[in-house]
């Protein structure tokens, strides 16, 4: 499982709404879902946000096995 809390954080600490991000990063809604859920998404998606937000992917996700859930 994945966890996205740093990337909605840093989207609030830079004042952008997901649609922001959506726009900006060409993401679906499909994909934004898929992350509100803690399911993966392609590495392509989160290089990204990346960009957009001039981060590294693990300022954006960390991994939870499934003994940590």
């Amino acid at each position: 499982m994945f966890n996205y809390n740093k990337l909605w954080k840093l989207l609030i600490d830079r004042k952008m709404l997901k649609k922001d991000l959506m726009q900006k990063g060409s993401i679906t809604s499909a994909t934004m879902a898929k992350m509100g859920k803690g399911l993966p998404v392609s590495m392509e998606v989160l290089g990204r946000i990346c960009e957009v937000l001039n981060c590294n992917i693990g300022d954006i996700v960390d991994y939870i096995g499934d003994e940590e859930s």
